[in-house]
């Protein structure tokens, strides 16, 4: 980073590039995108880190740094000199490599200055804007792209490398990561960001994740969404469904019903289902006694009080009630005195095959082994991987297989949507 040296530098960027350094906002989040007209491609803004005690910020092109308070460029970063970003009482302030520091800024933006090059944080590479603001816990960290930008650096994440024959699975992805974004765009305002970038929305990871088949299925797919009766769904999809996918009510407690997210039956003739190629198609785990013992006494309380004595002897566990669409409704965990019944939704966190790995998913059926009066040994045998609502990936992936198009694809698990072009 250069200061009154690299300022006449900085202003002939500035004046060059005006469009792309124009500032998020006055405050310490960046604010919103104004709303669009028709037609024309939106922004979005990444949640790339929350509550960090420090960020690097650096670029393999000139980075350009502008105080977003106050409108005005405070320097640059040179090619490959990463800097640090840390807060303190008034905000933060950013540490140079040899311990050079800047005053402090309520909020910083930064923008690659070089044709073709890229902004670096965290070591990944991102295109647009990044954005560094003090939060209540440390550091924020936004990146604002384009949507088919952004849209680029979910897609091959989110469905992994794929076949030729499978392509059409890859543009139904690009377009249900697409219509997951819009419709899900602002949920996080309060934050100072529309979208986390991690499985609480869609896991992006910039530049890094664009292939050639992803760029591809972006391009072929720019600007479509899928909607229902004229609204963009709210997309939701996962990796296996096991044969049948679930309505979004079974799977979210606070969720309504949606006509287009209901139980899509996955076969496809003589016993077989599309998405019994997924390696997870069937499952099984299994708990001795001490182990049941350890995990239901790390996850229970996640879900309700344990009281004063801790656990109880586990004398059975069993399903007490099951879904329309197969899936596990509530589980009942018996003690010595009383049981604990816990609902569909939080059954995978609860009944963890290890500490840092839910349950594949809540299709499954239990046998229990007892011994002394309590568990001694307990299997579930179970089908599929995810929530199960909306988009089986790899229903999809075996429908492509067949030689369904991506559109035949996508009114399939949202029965009643359209594919449309907004821009």
């Amino acid at each position: 980073m250069s200061t009154s040296r690299s300022s006449g530098s900085i202003t002939r960027w500035a004046k060059l590039s005006a469009t792309s350094i124009l500032l998020a906002g006055t405050g310490c989040p960046p604010k919103a995108p104004t709303p669009v007209a028709p037609m024309v491609e939106p922004e979005i803004r990444v949640g790339l880190a929350v509550g960090a005690s420090t960020i690097t910020l650096g670029g393999d092109g000139e980075l350009l740094l502008t105080d977003a308070q106050r409108g005005e460029p405070i320097g640059s970063i040179p090619v490959a000199t990463p800097w640090t970003v840390v807060p303190d009482s008034a905000g933060l302030h950013l540490i140079a490599p040899d311990g050079t520091r800047t005053p402090s800024f309520r909020n910083v933006s930064a923008v690659v200055v070089t044709e073709g090059r890229h902004a670096v944080a965290g070591g990944r590479r991102y295109r647009g804007r990044l954005t560094v603001f003090r939060d209540n816990s440390g550091l924020t960290l936004v990146n604002q792209v384009e949507l088919e930008e952004y849209v680029a650096g979910v897609v091959g994440r989110e469905i992994g490398p794929r076949r030729p024959d499978e392509r059409e699975a890859v543009l139904a992805q690009a377009v249900v990561s697409r219509s997951f974004a819009l419709a899900n765009r602002g949920r996080w305002e309060s934050l100072g960001f529309d979208a986390f970038a991690d499985t609480r929305d869609q896991v992006y990871l910039g530049v890094g994740a664009e292939t050639d088949q992803v760029l591809d299925a972006v391009h072929a797919t720019r600007g479509e969404v899928a909607r229902y009766h004229g609204t963009i769904i709210d997309a939701f999809f996962h990796s296996t469904c096991g044969s049948r996918t679930a309505p979004v009510e079974e799977a979210f407690q606070s969720a309504r019903s949606r006509p287009y997210l209901r139980s899509v039956s996955d076969a496809r003739g003589g016993g077989k289902f599309y998405c019994d190629i997924s390696p997870r198609f069937r499952w099984r785990e299994e708990w001795d006694g001490q182990g049941l013992r350890a995990i239901l006494s790390r996850s229970l309380p996640l879900v309700m009080p344990l009281g004063g004595d801790g656990l109880q002897k586990i004398t059975n566990v069993e399903v007490s009630r099951t879904t329309r669409s197969g899936r596990v409704g509530e589980l009942r965990i018996v003690f010595e005195r009383g049981d604990a019944r816990i609902a569909g939704p939080d059954v995978r966190r609860v009944l963890r095959p290890a500490p840092d790995r839910e349950l594949q998913s809540t299709a499954f059926a239990l046998q229990v082994s007892t011994s002394g009066g309590q568990v001694s040994r307990l299997v579930a045998a179970g089908a599929g991987s995810g929530h199960g609502v909306g988009l089986c990936q790899w229903g999809a992936i075996g429908r492509a297989r067949a030689g369904q198009d991506y559109r035949e694809i996508l009114t399939t698990y949202y029965p009643g949507t359209k594919v449309e072009r907004l821009y």
